[in-house]
Parts: structure tokens; C-alpha cells; sequence
């Protein structure tokens, strides 16, 4: 049987176990997480019925999935002590730290199956978009078994490239607050135009969520839908035509694009 170790119990940690409970994919007993915090191992053992330690090595010491759910800052002082162990026992190696690379956590935690992971904080709901990257190494079982647990949070979809969880992160891992910024804005502006704060609000939140969920079930692209909403003459051409004349789309391109170079740089950084 699978037994699943998970280095730290915060919001990413609870997510996936969360999931993974909820699907009825994974034994509450087969899993093993380590925190420093006890409000917090406390809170996981009463939520989920898993196992919780103090120590990570206690964490791993049986586990044949080892999911690192630590600040990227950490990620060498908390592999450090560890290395032997996972040297030793092979794990398959889930980061979903962001900004440390396949070589770097291959380097520190001695492991050759290792898979990079790009959650997005929506995973807290259950609908998280997740890129996936695998080392050579890692053998189609454990591609499979990462896709499991990582799909527990919502949708999980795999990259041909390292340099493309740059991209990822850029696009889904940053992504929701793009959209909490135009929520922000569109609130502002409809209390501008009249409406109350809390009619702004719950309006607005009520599209993004119908918006989402009407092109997620479709299968026409977004480009078609929003032509399909957007009347010759009618109020919605004459917000989408500003739209354009204020060029949104170069400058989501151009926030993209800074996002995916910060990411590139973190790597860089944090691999040092």
C-alpha cells in the first residue's frame, strides 16, 4: 500500500489531503504529515483522521510518496537532514514548492524520482489548476499516482518542459488574483454607477463564478462566447470596444510575461 508523507501542514497540505478524503482516495490511516506547529497537527488529526509528527524524518520513514509542502525558502534546510533517508529510500519526490528546480531538489534531497508541481490557491476549494513536470526518472505508476493526489485539488495537467511551469505559474499560479483585481475593479465601478456596496459585490462575484462555470461546461471557446454575448450596438460592444482600445490584451500579455520572468529568477535564486 501507498503510504503518503506530507513535509508541512499548511493551506497546500490541507488541501490536498482535504481531496484526497473527499474522493475516497487514499486511507486517512496511510497518511503521515509533519508540522512544527501542534493547534496544527491537532487540527489535522481531528479533520482527517491521519497521522501527524513533530518531526519530518518521523514523517517519512515509511513513505513511498513524499510531499514537500514547505516556503520555497525552506526547502534546503528542511531537505538537508532528510537526505539520507530519501537517499536511501527512493520515494517519489512531489514539490509543490514554487521556483526550485528538478536538478535542485534532486541535488538536496539525493531522491531521482522527483515531480514539480504549480498549484494555484483555489486547490483550497477543490477547484485548483495544478502544472505538472516529472524528472526522466519518475516511471508512468508514479506519473499516475502524482495525478491522483494532485488531482484531488481540482484539475492537474502535465508540461513537456521544466521551463514551462515558468508559463504555468505565470498563468494559473498567479492567475486568480488577476481576476481578483477585474472582481475589484468591477465592484469599484458599480458602486460608482449607483449601486450599493453590497449589491456590487454579490453581483459581480455571481458573474465570475456563472462566467467560469458556463465556459468550463462548454465546449465552445471563450473568444465564441463572448461573441455570442456581445450585441451589434448593444452595451456590451461599447464595454468590450474600450476594452480593446485600452489594449487589455497587451497588457495582460505584458503582466504575463513579467510574471513568467520573476518565476524564471526565483529558480535562479533559490537554487543557489
Amino acid at each position: 500500500m501507498t503510504q503518503i508523507a506530507f513535509i508541512g501542514g499548511g493551506n497546500m497540505a490541507t488541501s490536498i489531503i482535504g481531496g484526497l478524503i473527499r474522493e475516497d482516495a487514499v486511507n486517512p490511516d496511510l497518511i503521515h504529515v509533519s508540522d512544527p506547529g501542534e493547534e496544527q497537527r491537532q487540527r489535522l488529526e481531528a479533520d482527517f483522521k491521519v497521522h501527524t509528527h513533530a518531526e519530518n524524518l518521523d514523517a517519512i520513514a515509511n513513505a513511498t510518496v513524499v510531499i514537500l509542502a514547505v516556503k520555497p525558502q525552506m526547502m534546503k534546510e528542511v531537505l538537508a537532514p532528510l537526505a539520507a533517508t530519501l537517499t536511501a529510500r527512493q520515494p517519489l519526490l512531489i514539490s509543490v514548492a514554487a521556483g526550485i528546480s528538478l536538478p535542485t531538489l534532486q541535488a538536496w534531497s539525493g531522491c531521482k524520482a522527483v515531480v514539480r508541481a504549480m498549484p494555484n490557491t483555489p486547490a483550497l476549494t477543490g477547484t485548483g489548476a495544478t502544472g505538472l513536470f516529472a524528472s526522466d526518472e519518475v516511471s508512468l505508476d508514479q506519473r499516475n499516482l502524482a495525478d491522483t493526489l494532485i488531482g484531488a485539488t481540482g484539475i492537474a495537467v502535465w508540461v513537456k518542459t521544466e521551463a514551462e511551469i515558468d508559463a504555468v505559474t505565470a498563468l494559473s499560479g498567479s492567475g486568480p488574483a488577476y481576476y481578483f483585481l477585474m472582481m475589484e475593479s468591477m465592484i469599484a465601478a458599480g458602486i460608482k454607477l449607483g449601486l450599493s456596496e453590497d449589491t456590487a459585490r454579490r453581483l459581480t462575484l455571481q458573474t465570475a463564478l456563472g462566467a467560469g462555470k458556463m465556459a468550463s461546461a462548454s465546449e465552445v471557446a471563450p473568444d465564441e462566447l463572448r461573441r455570442r454575448v456581445t450585441s451589434p450596438g448593444g452595451t456590451t460592444e461599447q464595454a468590450i470596444a474600450t476594452f480593446e482600445g485600452a489594449h487589455l490584451r497587451d497588457i495582460v500579455q505584458a503582466a504575463m510575461d513579467a510574471a513568467a520572468r520573476r518565476a524564471a529568477e526565483l529558480s535562479d535564486e533559490l537554487g543557489n
